[in-house]
């Protein structure tokens, strides 16, 4: 019965990254847009399904330690080991789950990465224009860190924007 309970907390696991792939891509097209009025409400939804998946991953843990211990394995087995330990078709379920796992992690940190820097260059851009308007400029200074300093020079601003 464990390789039941143990395939369907899987089951849900991927659900949940999949679910989070969806949020963080809908963030992404946010940032890329430059929408930002409801990059608040995206965010929180992605730190939602990722408390869902901390809490699945505990369930999982547990299902898989019973599983391992059953199959004679060590309790800190991986669902690599589970899989081949595991008899047909249970063997071919594991690996397909773990397989998904592996793609869907890459996935979702490739996108996350991709957020990160949109995030980063949109902070950046702000602070810039907030820089530009207080007549003044950052550069950095002889360790590294970044200082304020100098007056701007007068500068163009096209009020048809």
């Amino acid at each position: 019965m464990s390789l039941t309970d143990l395939a369907s907390v899987l089951w849900r696991s991927r659900e949940l990254l999949e679910m989070l792939l969806f949020k963080l891509e809908e963030e992404q097209l946010l940032l890329a847009a430059n929408r930002s009025r409801w990059l608040s409400h995206a965010t929180r939804e992605v730190e939602v399904v990722l408390e869902q998946i901390r809490q699945t991953e505990v369930i999982r843990a547990a299902y898989a330690q019973d599983v391992a211990v059953e199959l004679g394995l060590s309790p800190e087995a991986s669902l690599g080991e589970l899989a081949d330990a595991a008899p047909a078709p249970w063997s071919d379920l594991l690996h397909q789950h773990r397989k998904a796992f592996l793609l869907l992690t890459s996935e979702i940190s490739a996108l996350a990465d991709v957020n990160r820097d949109l995030l980063t260059a949109g902070q950046r851009a702000a602070r810039e224009t907030m820089l530009a308007f207080a007549e003044t400029v950052e550069t950095y200074g002889p360790q590294g860190q970044t200082v304020s300093g100098g007056i701007r020079r007068s500068s163009l601003v096209d009020e048809a924007i």
